[in-house]
């Protein structure tokens, strides 16, 4: 397999000279270019286009968000948004997501070095799952990420046996990664005000997840939030997990809330659908639908089978 041609377009020179040297790194990445904003860019395409564009969004002459709106309207590429963890980038990174973006990496504003010694493997990995990504139509799931082992929903809580008693509420559980915001943003607008409760966990870096919420609030006839300790899950709601933790399905007799938790990476991801999956399969049993949606490599995989089982007579 030829490695992935990669173009950074970024307007910092120290972030051109970190990314290119980390992902330059990995022998099936090839960095082809680093351009100091989207015009450069564009000059630099014409020569030769890319497989995989990490872009950032706030840059002179033209920002991300219009690069990126441009781009997917003349020739759809994969593009990851690499963004400042705060809480104005991130609201400025949904914008990206909508416009087509597939994934998020994150930059700090300082500690560089840091910053490629501890995200390396995730940015490499979200440059080589962008590169799989089919931007005619939402990529089947199930493509295994190219990094290293991984740990299971053990290292969070014990595998459910079986459900609690049986109650009538029902619950949905979705997993959702690179590229599912789009495809998770259809599905919710189309849902009707009540339906029943949903738990969502998408693959997305903390601060992101709480205005991705926000944003998805605004346009859905039900109740988007990011979920806290204790919110009941119940009829109209959708509740999505905070970036950085985990979040678990539990009952108190006949109502369900979610407890968010901290952890260690479960599928090599934190928040983890396998962790959703087997608290929902233990809590909630036949009463439940899980969901796997676009872009997971395999994580909610086991946890798609543990509500499968759970559905069976015992």
């Amino acid at each position: 397999m030829s490695a992935v041609k990669v173009l950074i377009v970024d307007d910092s020179a120290v972030v051109r000279q970190v990314l290119t040297a980390t992902l330059g790194d990995d022998p099936g990445i090839d960095v082809i270019g680093a351009a100091s904003d989207p015009v450069f860019a564009i000059e630099r395409m014409r020569l030769k286009w890319p497989d995989v564009i990490v872009l950032d969004v706030e840059m002179p002459r033209m920002d991300g968000i219009t690069f990126l709106k441009k781009l997917m309207a003349e020739r759809p590429t994969p593009v990851v948004i690499c963004s400042t963890l705060t809480e104005k980038g991130a609201a400025t990174t949904m914008q990206a997501l909508a416009a087509g973006a597939v994934s998020i990496v994150t930059k700090p504003t300082l500690g560089l070095k840091q910053f490629l010694h501890d995200s390396s493997d995730d940015l490499i990995s979200a440059v080589k799952a962008a590169a799989r990504a089919n931007m005619r139509r939402i990529r089947p799931a199930g493509e295994p990420l190219l990094v290293s082992l991984k740990l299971s929903a053990d290292a969070v809580l014990p595998a459910a046996h079986h459900a609690m008693a049986e109650t009538t509420d029902r619950v949905v559980a979705i997993g959702t990664s690179t590229g599912g915001t789009q495809a998770l943003e259809a599905v919710l607008t189309a849902l009707p005000r009540v339906c029943p409760g949903i738990v969502i966990v998408q693959h997305m870096p903390e601060k992101f997840t709480e205005a991705f919420a926000n944003r998805l609030n605004g346009l859905c006839r039900l109740e988007v939030r990011e979920a806290q300790s204790g919110d009941r899950v119940m009829p109209g709601r959708a509740l999505i997990a905070p970036g950085g933790r985990h979040m678990l399905l539990k009952r108190s007799g006949a109502q369900y809330h979610v407890d968010i938790v901290d952890g260690p990476p479960v599928s090599r991801h934190r928040p983890s659908v396998d962790v959703l999956f087997r608290s929902v399969a233990k809590c909630a049993g036949k009463n439940a639908l899980g969901i796997i949606m676009t872009g997971m490599g395999d994580d909610g995989a086991r946890g798609l089978k543990e509500l499968h089982e759970a559905k069976r007579p015992h």
